[in-house]
């Protein structure tokens, strides 16, 4: 056996030559990273921050001064009087009841799919591909040609089914029309993911299952169910925040209506910073935005990791 060649460290330790000292082999890899702090500093950190003074103030880009109010702006969304508490919180109802309407379609039917095509079928990555063809396209691109075909006038949707639904301008039909295009577009995604955790789960646990007399619906629970956990996580989480942030679907295809029923949170976070000049006020709604989205990801991380144990 070849003698390993050594050389004697600054400090008298041993170590192989050729091996660079760890203090290099650290500004190594954070030179490698260093492309990513940067886009991360500017992109997250530097907006976070500004975003944080502007709701601090009376902003308005139009106005040469911008007051600071401190709080205020934060105490007024929780104020009966307050001028934007109404909306912004009649908004939050709205994004509330798209997640609680879009949310488990967007796990339970991806699971489906994902268990029907991690069986041996014909044209498997056929049918993965058409299920994830919809999520290619773009929001507008989706949002704008569902506007036409569920149009209640002169909509396709309305003359193929020979009826006379209004899809875009009455509730329920407005939240049907969003919760179903939706979940069509984006379906896609989280099949795929869940197909990949699938294909991760041991085909020893289910021969194993299978030896102790388990049925499909055991071995579903006892070895899908486990195994699939750490990704269920991922896309419940995932898609609990994408859900949360829908705009497009609603900007595009409702524009809120009725009246503003379908009006969501950043739908009218949008209009108060950027249409109405009110930034102030719609930084500050963005931070509690962001403070309820951070607790609801914070929980379902709680709750999984305890189920686990």
């Amino acid at each position: 056996m070849a003698d390993t060649v050594v050389t004697l460290s600054a400090r008298g330790a041993v170590r192989p030559r050729g091996r660079a000292p760890r203090g290099r082999r650290t500004l190594t890899a954070y030179l490698f990273l260093a492309p990513f702090l940067v886009l991360f500093l500017a992109f997250v950190v530097t907006p976070a921050v500004s975003g944080l003074w502007i709701s601090l103030h009376t902003w308005n880009e139009l106005l040469p001064l911008h007051p600071f109010v401190g709080l205020k702006n934060f105490i007024d969304l929780f104020s009966p009087d307050g001028l934007y508490a109404d909306d912004f919180w009649e908004s939050m109802r709205a994004t509330g009841l798209f997640v609680v309407l879009s949310v488990p379609c967007l796990l339970v039917i991806p699971l489906g799919i994902a268990l029907l095509l991690n069986r041996r079928v014909r044209a498997g990555g056929v049918f993965r591909g058409i299920f994830f063809a919809p999520y290619v396209l773009g929001v507008a691109v989706i949002s704008v040609l569902w506007r036409f075909l569920l149009d209640p006038q002169l909509g396709a949707v309305n003359a193929l089914l020979g009826a006379d639904i209004p899809w875009t301008v009455q509730v329920p039909w407005a939240w049907v029309s969003l919760v179903g295009i939706t979940v069509w577009w984006t379906l896609g995604l989280n099949t795929v993911i869940l197909l990949a955790g699938l294909k991760g789960i041991s085909a020893d646990l289910y021969e194993a299952a299978a030896l102790d007399g388990a049925g499909a619906w055991r071995s579903f629970r006892s070895v899908t169910l486990p195994g699939l956990r750490p990704v269920m996580t991922f896309v419940t989480t995932t898609t609990l925040l994408a859900s949360a942030n829908m705009f497009g679907q609603s900007f595009l295809i409702t524009r809120g209506a009725p009246g503003t029923e379908t009006r969501t949170a950043i739908m009218y976070i949008a209009d108060q910073g950027l249409g109405q000049g009110n930034m102030g006020a719609a930084a500050a709604m963005s931070y509690i935005l962001f403070i309820i989205l951070a607790g609801v990801s914070v929980l379902n991380f709680r709750l999984q990791r305890d189920t686990t144990r």
